[in-house]
């Protein structure tokens, strides 16, 4: 008796789909996703912030601040930023370290465009930022930041910025890519 008052009532309507939910199934069961999927988004995007692989672009005095970054001294090691790659393809973060020139923006655009997704930009020193001290009338080699080739997800500030700054850098860069920071 119970089953047939059942089915004689009206099922919740899902109005996106234009579909009834099942005998059973409440409405909000058909709004929202299941919790699995975002689970494992989760579970990804932790693996993903604790074993990130930076490309060495160091192009002036910042690049020796970031080579002290992965010394003995800082460890970024223990950061999950361990091996610094050479190669585009085997990394996600590209670190770009320096002054750059209009003839080497077109070099950071090729590297950033080889790199797999998802791929993270962390622009180091001044340079790297805003064209540093380099800028001006009269200067135009410099491109007033690396920001008008390539998106940048953190900035250092700094000439030279300092290791712990790099540190603090990657850090965020991890909480961004865990979703905790927008």
């Amino acid at each position: 008796m119970a089953i047939a008052e059942e089915s004689k009532r009206p099922r919740p309507f899902d109005k996106a789909q234009g579909r009834r939910a099942p005998a059973g199934m409440s409405e909000a069961a058909l709004v929202e996703p299941p919790m699995v999927p975002q689970f494992i988004d989760d579970i990804l995007n932790f693996a993903r912030a604790n074993s990130l692989w930076p490309l060495t672009f160091g192009l002036a005095c910042c690049a020796i601040e970031m080579m002290a970054t992965v010394a003995a001294r800082f460890d970024l090691d223990r950061f999950g930023a361990a091996a610094f790659r050479a190669s585009p393809r085997q990394a996600d973060v590209m670190i770009v370290a320096g002054t750059v020139n209009k003839l080497m923006a077109e070099r950071i655009k090729t590297l950033y465009d080889q790199m797999p997704a998802p791929k993270y930009v962390i622009a180091m020193g001044a340079c790297a930022c805003k064209g540093g001290p380099f800028t001006g009338p009269g200067l135009y080699t410099v491109v007033p930041g690396v920001d008008q080739i390539i998106p940048v997800d953190i900035y250092i500030p700094g000439c030279p910025p300092r290791p712990e700054a790099l540190v603090a850098a990657f850090l965020k860069l991890q909480q961004k890519i865990k979703g905790r920071v927008k």
